[in-house]
C-alpha cells in the first residue's frame, strides 16, 4: 500500500523488561466487572437508548452479575442527569451494585456529578483526563506539569464534594490515552492522584489504564501494565482496571494479557459495542475463562435473551459468528465436522458426561441456554451422512443404520443442492418419510398369517396388492424367520431375486405406547435399496420396510 512512510508507532514501552506475566498460563480468577455499555456504549449507538429502554437493559444487567454499572455523563445533558436520577428516585440499584459517573476535571461538571448522585447508596466517581503525547501537544498545549496538574485539582475537587455529599463514593482514575502517554508519566501522574484520595482497605480507589486507541501489540499493552502495577504507590488499596478498545482488533487479548499482568478489573460491554470498532467484547472474555473450568461470575446461561434484548435496545446486531452468542457459532454445515461432532457426543455420553471433550465445539450449547437440534448439526449441500443422522436420531428418534444414513444423507444433499438452500429439520425429515417409509405402492401387503413348522422354519401366507394385477393375491413360502418366509413369498409374487443384507430395529419412543421403527436394506444386481417400516407392531414394522426396498426396485405391472 502507499503511504505507509506516514504511519510511526505511538506507544511507549516501559523503562525496563517487564515480562513476568508470560510465565502465567491461564487467568485463574474472574476479574471485577464493569458494564459501560450504557455509557461508552450508548454514545457509540446512531440512535441512542431511551431512558425506558436504559432502564431494560440496566434491569438485565443486574440480572447477569454485574456488580458495577456505568450509566453515563450526568453533568453532559440533562438526558443523561435524568437517567442517574430516576434509578435512584424508582429504588433501582440493589445494594450489592454500584452505579458508576463519569466526570472531567472542572468544577461545575464535578459539582453537578455529585448532585445528580444525591441519595444513591453506593457509586464510583470516575475522573479523566488526558495525558497522552499527542493530547499534550496538539489538543490542550500544555506541558506535562500542567496536565498533572488538571488530574490533581480535579481529584482534589472530587474529594471535597464526596465530604459533603451523603452516600457511600469510591473514585476512580483514568489517564485518558494511556497508551500514547509515556509509562514513567503516566505513574507520575496516577501516584499524584492517589496522594489525594489516600486509598484505604476500607475505600480504595480505581485506577483505569485504558487502550483509549489501540497502538501497539497485546504484549506491549501487557508490559506496561505491569509496570504500573509493581510501581504503582498504595499498590495493595489500589484496583487496577482495564478499559480496552479495539482499534487493531485485539481488545479480548489485551484484556486477557493485562489480567495476567496484575489487573484487577474490566470495563467494557456485552458484545463489544463502543466508538470506533468498539470497546472489549466482555461475553467473549468471560466466556473464555468459563471454557477452561474457571467461573467468570457473570451469568451469560441465557445467551439468545441477551442478544435479543441488546439487539432491540440498541438496534446493532450480534453477528452471526459472534464467538459464543452468534446465531451460527455452534452450527456445523460440513460432512466431516457433522460426524466427528455426533461420534464425539455419542463418545461423551457413554465414556465421559461429566465433561466436555466434543470435537469442533468448545462450548456445550446448552450452557448458553441454546440446544443441539437446530443449532449445532445445521443441513445443505455440504453436509454429510453424519451430520444428517445425528439430526434425525436427535430431533425425530430414528437411528438409521450406517449405511442407510450414507444413502439418506446422498438423497437430502440433492435436495438441498438443487433448491440452493439450507433444509430445515422438518424438510429432512419429510425426505426420511417420503423416500424411505411406509411406501406402499406399486407393492402392499394387506396382511400375513404364520404357522411354526416342526423343523423351525417358518411358513407365511402373504395377501398383497400389487398394482397393475387385477386382484389381490396370497403368496406362501417358508423362511428362517417371519422376515425371511414373507421375503421368499414376495419373490415368488413378483418374480424378482433380492437378498435382505442388513435389518434393524428399535423402539421409537421409551414408553408402553410407543411405536416400533425397522429399517431394511436388500441386495438387487449389486444394489443396495433401503426401506423403513413404522408400526405398533415390530414384525409389521419390519415387513413395511421390507416392502418399502422392494418398492424401490419394483415397477408397476
Amino acid at each position: 500500500m502507499k503511504n505507509v512512510q506516514k504511519y510511526q508507532r505511538g506507544y511507549y514501552m516501559p523503562p525496563y523488561e517487564c515480562l513476568n506475566w508470560t510465565k502465567k498460563e491461564y487467568i485463574d480468577h474472574a476479574p471485577m466487572w464493569c458494564s459501560v455499555d450504557l455509557r461508552d456504549g450508548n454514545q457509540a449507538l446512531i440512535i441512542p437508548m431511551s431512558l425506558e429502554e436504559k432502564l431494560e437493559f440496566f434491569n438485565h444487567l443486574v440480572k447477569i452479575g454485574f456488580k458495577e454499572i456505568e450509566i453515563g455523563f450526568p453533568a453532559a445533558s440533562e438526558t443523561e442527569y435524568e437517567f442517574c436520577r430516576t434509578l435512584i428516585e424508582r429504588n433501582m440499584i440493589p445494594d450489592d451494585v454500584r452505579i458508576q459517573v463519569l466526570t472531567q476535571s472542572r468544577e461545575h461538571i464535578i459539582k453537578k456529578t455529585f448532585k445528580a448522585l444525591e441519595g444513591c447508596k453506593n457509586a464510583v466517581v470516575h475522573l479523566y483526563n488526558s495525558t497522552s503525547v499527542a493530547q499534550r501537544e496538539q489538543v490542550f498545549r500544555k506541558s506535562k506539569d500542567e496536565i498533572k496538574e488538571i488530574a490533581v485539582s480535579g481529584a482534589k475537587i472530587c474529594e471535597e464534594y464526596r465530604q459533603k455529599t451523603d452516600g457511600n463514593f469510591i473514585f476512580e482514575y483514568s489517564p485518558e490515552s494511556f497508551t500514547g502517554t509515556e509509562p514513567e508519566y503516566a505513574l507520575e501522574v496516577c501516584n499524584a492522584v492517589l496522594d489525594v484520595w489516600q486509598p484505604t482497605p476500607e475505600r480504595k480507589v480505581i485506577i483505569n489504564l485504558p487502550v483509549t486507541v489501540e497502538m501497539s501489540l497485546p504484549h506491549v499493552y501487557a508490559s506496561q501494565i505491569e509496570y504500573m502495577c509493581s510501581n504503582m504507590k498504595y499498590r495493595e488499596n489500589v484496583i487496577i482496571s482495564l478499559h480496552p478498545h479495539n482499534d487493531r482488533g485485539c481488545a479480548v487479548a489485551d484484556s486477557e494479557l493485562g489480567l495476567l499482568a496484575g489487573a484487577d478489573r474490566i470495563e467494557g460491554t456485552c458484545f463489544g459495542n463502543g466508538e470506533r470498532t468498539g470497546n472489549v467484547d466482555i461475553v467473549t472474555l468471560a466466556m473464555n475463562m468459563y471454557t477452561h473450568g474457571v467461573d467468570p461470575e457473570l451469568d451469560f446461561s441465557d445467551m439468545p435473551s441477551l442478544v435479543e434484548i441488546y439487539e432491540r435496545v440498541t438496534r446493532m446486531k450480534v453477528y452471526e459468528r459472534t464467538p459464543y452468542a452468534g446465531r451460527l457459532v455452534f452450527a456445523a454445515f460440513s460432512g466431516s465436522h457433522q460426524d466427528a461432532i455426533a461420534k464425539g457426543m455419542k463418545w461423551r455420553e457413554e465414556k465421559d458426561p461429566d465433561h466436555w471433550t466434543v470435537p469442533y465445539l468448545p462450548l456445550d450449547p446448552k450452557d448458553v441456554g441454546r440446544e443441539y437440534e437446530g443449532d449445532v448439526i445445521r443441513i445443505n449441500s455440504q453436509s454429510g451422512k453424519g451430520g444428517i443422522g445425528f439430526l434425525l436420531q436427535q430431533q425425530y428418534g430414528y437411528d438409521l443404520p450406517k449405511k442407510m444414513r450414507e444413502d439418506f444423507g446422498y438423497s437430502v444433499k440433492a435436495v438441498s443442492d438443487h433448491k440452493h438452500k439450507e433444509l430445515m429439520p422438518n424438510e429432512v425429515y419429510d425426505i426420511f418419510c417420503e423416500r424411505y417409509m411406509n411406501i406402499n405402492t406399486p407393492v402392499k401387503v394387506i396382511e400375513s398369517h404364520y404357522i411354526q413348522q416342526p423343523d423351525g422354519k417358518i411358513t407365511a401366507f402373504v395377501t398383497a396388492d400389487i398394482k397393475g394385477r387385477d386382484k389381490v393375491g396370497t403368496y406362501k413360502a417358508d423362511g428362517n424367520g417371519r422376515l425371511d418366509a414373507v421375503s421368499n413369498a414376495l419373490k415368488e409374487a413378483l418374480k424378482i431375486d433380492f437378498t435382505i443384507a442388513d435389518y434393524n430395529e428399535h423402539s421409537l419412543e421409551k414408553t408402553s405406547k410407543s411405536q416400533a421403527v425397522s429399517y431394511v436394506g436388500i441386495e438387487h444386481n449389486g444394489e443396495t435399496f433401503w426401506g423403513a417400516g413404522r408400526d405398533t407392531d415390530i414384525i409389521n414394522s419390519s415387513i413395511l420396510a421390507l416392502v418399502s426396498a422392494i418398492n424401490k426396485i419394483v415397477k408397476p405391472l
